[in-house]
């Protein structure tokens, strides 16, 4: 469904993506792994134009989207749940969910706000109250609500357990696996390593900018070497 090829990504004079190559299949969870600062949020922030890529090819159901600005990967299916979460703290739930489905021109609209509300009974409740004043763990689910509400094909989620308790931290995750029960297709950037590769399909291991490992996410999670460099698991 989704195949980047080659795909380099400069910040001025620092070579941040040096060919980076990932295939998502359809209707799989697939994650990429890595330390700070080796690229990760790069390569999500290049899928969706928000970095421009010096080099390389991203293709959709085989059409190349490159040279697609933000806009129109949301247009074609793409979506970005940001690290930080980034929700517009002045504007209420509903206001935050309307400008998720900011480019649609459809009348389900209304309808898809109340399936969020079912997916996030929270934020139903919330609906008038403004994100700012919202804990963590709801901003979080409101950040995540907001992105379906464009009808993503595609939704790539980077840190989406950022700052949050280990309770809110596993209901994060347990609504990760429904929506892509429903048949979406996600990736994901995870600080917790652990809890990623338990739910992934497929897994991509990043270093310094380049894929240096790669396998199923159950093969990556039994790895000495993942073990030893990012599940804090000495043999």
């Amino acid at each position: 469904m989704l195949e980047i090829k080659n795909l380099n990504v400069h910040y001025g004079g620092i070579h941040a993506l040096r060919g980076v190559d990932m295939q998502i299949k359809e209707g799989s969870i697939v994650t990429l792994i890595g330390a700070n600062g080796a690229g990760k949020s790069t390569t999500l922030r290049g899928i969706m134009s928000l970095e421009k890529p010096s080099a390389g090819q991203i293709l959709f159901n085989g059409a190349d989207i490159t040279s697609q600005n933000t806009i129109q990967k949301v247009r074609s299916g793409f979506t970005l749940v940001p690290e930080g979460r980034r929700i517009f703290a002045n504007l209420t739930v509903y206001e935050n969910l309307m400008l998720g489905a900011y480019t649609r021109k459809d009348s389900e609209i209304e309808k898809d706000i109340q399936w969020v509300f079912e997916l996030f009974p929270r934020l139903k409740e919330r609906v008038d109250q403004k994100g700012g004043t919202m804990s963590g763990g709801e901003q979080q689910m409101l950040a995540i609500a907001r992105a379906l509400m464009a009808r993503p094909k595609v939704m790539m989620m980077d840190e989406p357990s950022l700052g949050l308790a280990p309770i809110i931290v596993k209901d994060i995750f347990n609504i990760i696996r429904e929506i892509n029960s429903k048949g979406m297709t996600m990736l994901l950037i995870e600080q917790n390593a652990k809890a990623a590769l338990e739910i992934a399909d497929y897994a991509y291991v990043l270093e310094t900018g380049k894929i240096v490992m790669e396998g199923s996410g159950k093969d990556l999670l039994n790895d000495e070497r993942v073990k030893n460099a990012y599940l804090g698991e000495a043999h």
